[in-house]
């Protein structure tokens, strides 16, 4: 297989390289896993599939998180400009909200990371916008935080309705 892209669509410069889409799909299987997880095993072991769902929610959560943190690095002029305060402040945010979504009852971790990672995708996409990131990230990241945004809500809804 190579690295070329993965079809994107019309947009120029829309395609996704083929490494960020496998690595990235394959950063869903977690999701997936532990929540179907947490629905189908006995109560004890489901309890254990999503202390690892909202385990793995917060390592996600703060790497995006860092991907903002490596974009101001990589243009010290703008960190040291007042922006930088705004990009470096957001950056540390998701990091902050997962941490605190590990001290949580499950169903508030669940509810705040849903928070976590509907802001980070927004953030990312006015990165986007402004042309911080590449315009395949965009498509990279709809369908990757649609699935993390089910899981997590799926997870949510068991901890709710049953317990």
């Amino acid at each position: 297989m190579s690295d070329r892209a993965v079809s994107g669509g019309a947009a120029a410069g829309a395609d996704v390289p083929r490494p960020a889409a496998v690595y990235g799909g394959a950063g869903l299987i977690p999701f997936v896993a532990c929540t179907v997880l947490v629905w189908v095993l006995p109560p004890g072991w489901a309890n254990f599939a999503l202390d690892v769902l909202l385990g793995y929610g917060a390592v996600i959560l703060s790497f995006l998180g860092a991907v903002h943190w490596g974009l101001a690095l990589a243009d010290p002029g703008g960190a040291r400009a007042d922006a930088g305060w705004r990009r470096l402040g957001w950056s540390v945010t998701p990091a902050l909200l997962a941490w605190v979504s590990l001290v949580l009852v499950p169903l508030g971790g669940l509810v705040l990371q849903v928070i976590g990672f509907t802001a980070a995708f927004f953030a990312d996409l006015r990165a986007v916008r402004l042309g911080r990131v590449p315009a395949w990230y965009r498509r990279l990241r709809r369908p990757l935080t649609v699935v993390v945004l089910l899981c997590l809500a799926a997870a949510a809804v068991r901890v709710a309705v049953i317990g």
